[in-house]
């Protein structure tokens, strides 16, 4: 994984070598995210900077990438986990070993973008530029795992990056750029590529997946994302999503997993990583596990003060103020900068299995399966502003590529394809037991059947409570009061929220910047939308999973 910054709808009159030197140094904020190698194209329409973390063909898949004969210009970040089948059946003519590459190819066939780029099954934010034609192409994957964002120049050009800060100070108008969207300079048109039937509760109603095929898909999905040329690891929670992502990689870890390609790897043993206060729950599961698949496993203990001496860089790093996503991204950034420093570019991470399976525990509320399929699907829609961010932008901060089996493309059509019938909760039986039915006998039962524990609440409870008694002496009652007239648009409802919006508008100020965060009450990471599911939840409203009484086995009083 690596950062784009592209500027494009240059003019004749431009000065070249001044936009090129603006635009490298608009592309160093986002270094972080590709210390390896920097690459730059230039031309009369487009200047495209590309910042490399090498993950596949390390050698030769330097970026942008070009056409053999010069007249396509690409730049990736991200991974093509179909790449091989691709190719297989392309006549194109590649010049490297990048998975990247086929998004050239597809393009060359002449077919629209908005038809070729839902071939592509993996995580994606790309620009592309065509010189015959004066034209570009700009993507982002279907969940929308790889951030990217978009605007304008004070003169109107179209500026892209990964990362928000690469843009702040130039574009008035900056906004995430869609997922499973692509734009065409052609005839300026944004066009949504991704569209499913499985959307519609009515599409999947009556549909069974049997437990076997379940697992299969998921199985299928971390051999796809295997695909590596460096040292890789996971991330071991302890809880059930990170302990599947664990067993399954465990499985396949001793051999590279490459098709046709069944060499010895260079490093033959999984590594686990995980990070907690001292005596939290997720560090003690987490060795369970690890004992049990057997993994080299790493636990790493950071106290509270470490994790608020890091707040300033990692809402810098995560562009964002929403609370929930904060109090997560904290420990998992000071984990990723432990996994760098040991030497490990890629981990597999479990996000995404909650919002596929109904995994948080207000999901015990739904009202009926068609309201919580609902839930899942606004709830992926909405993942690219959470839990997707958060991994990516933590662990890139370290230049550590964040991986998600849960939301390869294959499986979600598997397990949203489901009844939701089959995945309600409550009335005895527990959150994603679906998922868990279908993994009996591969971890042991203590982690198999551990209830859902939010990561910011399993690091260690008193994270969360030593934030929230920290924010109320960083911040006055008179600041407090009047923080609808500094902060009309998601007016902070708690001083804590109003900490982290204060910490953002430093790095990121404007109404556009702070537009970019979505906002609502929310009940252990619910939409808005779910309130409506138990009349206590408005009042008990928080972002914790403890904030759910009579589920959360220690819920908040």
């Amino acid at each position: 994984m690596c950062s784009i910054f592209g500027m494009f709808d240059l003019q004749p009159g431009d000065d070249l070598a001044a936009l090129r030197q603006q635009a490298l140094e608009l592309s160093q904020r986002q270094r972080h995210r590709g210390p390896d190698w920097s690459g730059v194209f230039v031309d009369a329409g487009v200047i495209l900077v590309h910042e490399r973390l090498a993950i596949v063909d390390p050698a030769s898949g330097a970026q942008p990438l070009r056409s053999r004969h010069g007249e396509l210009a690409l730049g990736v970040n991200g991974e093509i986990y179909n790449h091989r089948e691709l190719r297989a059946t392309s006549a194109y003519d590649f010049t490297t070993g990048s998975d990247c590459e086929v998004i050239n190819a597809l393009y060359h066939e002449q077919s629209p973008p908005v038809e070729w780029v839902g071939r592509l099954n993996g995580i994606f934010a790309f620009a592309l530029w065509d010189s015959e034609k004066a034209r570009y192409v700009i993507a982002r994957d279907p969940i929308g795992v790889c951030p990217l964002y978009w605007g304008h120049d004070s003169v109107g050009r179209l500026c892209v990056a990964s990362e928000m800060k690469a843009l702040v100070g130039l574009c008035n108008d900056v906004a995430p750029f869609p997922p499973g969207h692509v734009y065409e300079s052609g005839d300026g048109e944004l066009r949504r590529y991704y569209q499913k039937d499985w959307r519609s509760y009515a599409q999947t109603q009556g549909h069974d997946v049997a437990p076997g095929e379940l697992r299969e898909a998921f199985e299928q999905a971390v051999h796809r994302q295997l695909m590596t040329d460096v040292p890789y690891g996971v991330l071991l929670s302890g809880g059930l999503d990170s302990s599947l992502v664990a067993a399954c990689a465990a499985r396949f870890a001793r051999r590279r997993v490459e098709d046709n390609d069944q060499a010895e790897a260079w490093w033959p043993r999984l590594h686990s990583f995980a990070i907690g206060l001292e005596g939290s729950p997720d560090l003690a599961a987490a060795q369970v596990a690890a004992d049990a698949l057997g993994t080299v496993h790493h636990g790493f203990v950071y106290n509270f003060w470490e994790g608020l001496d890091a707040l300033p860089e990692v809402i810098r790093h995560i562009e964002t103020y929403d609370v929930t996503t904060i109090r997560a991204s904290t420990p998992m950034y000071l984990l990723a900068r432990r996994i760098k420093a040991m030497g490990v570019k890629m981990v597999l991470s479990g996000e995404g299995s909650d919002e596929i399976f109904g995994g948080y525990l207000y999901f015990h509320k739904a009202p009926s399966a068609e309201a919580f399929h609902e839930e899942t699907v606004r709830k992926l829609d909405a993942l690219h502003s959470y839990d997707c961010l958060r991994a990516n932008k933590s662990m890139m901060a370290w230049g550590v590529e964040a991986r998600v089996p849960f939301l390869d493309l294959e499986f979600l059509d598997v397990a949203m394809g489901m009844d939701a019938r089959h995945k309600m909760a409550g009335q005895g039986r527990i959150e994603k037991a679906v998922l868990r039915e279908a993994f009996q006998g591969a971890l042991p039962d203590e982690i198999l059947w551990r209830q859902k524990e939010q990561f910011s609440d399993g690091v260690g409870y008193g994270w969360i409570d030593g934030l929230k008694a920290h924010a109320e002496q960083a911040v006055s009652d008179r600041e407090f009061a009047a923080a609808a007239t500094r902060y009309p648009h998601n007016t902070p409802a708690t001083k804590e929220a109003y900490l982290y919006r204060r910490i953002f508008e430093k790095f990121y100020p404007g109404q556009a910047c702070a537009e970019t965060v979505p906002g609502g009450k929310s009940i252990a990471c619910s939409s808005p939308a779910a309130l409506a599911w138990d009349p206590t939840f408005a009042a008990a409203a928080d972002p914790s999973g403890r904030a759910v009484r009579g589920v959360h086995q220690q819920a908040l009083a």
